[in-house]
């Protein structure tokens, strides 16, 4: 049997509301979930080379947000995405 240990994160709500549902509709407990992921994140990390890793999340200062959307002509829903702080 391998050793385990328990650690403990911080995540938004939007993530643990799609935790959730998944583990709800497919019966995986969160720790399996959990671990899978992490472990296929860390995988794919040292197999891709740095410059082709997209974040999944991007911030930037609030100065350079709102150059950023007077650059554009943002969309209602591009709005409401640089707004969320989720």
């Amino acid at each position: 049997m391998s050793q385990e240990t328990q650690i403990s994160a911080q995540i938004s709500e939007t993530t643990r509301q799609l935790m959730e549902r998944y583990v709800r509709q497919t019966g995986v407990k969160k720790g399996h979930l959990i671990e899978q992921a992490l472990l296929h994140h860390l995988q794919a990390i040292e197999a891709l080379p740095p410059e082709f890793v997209i974040q999944p999340r991007i911030v930037v200062s609030r100065k350079t947000g709102e150059r950023m959307l007077r650059a554009t002509r943002p969309t209602p829903a591009l709005r409401k995405l640089m707004r969320d702080g989720d």
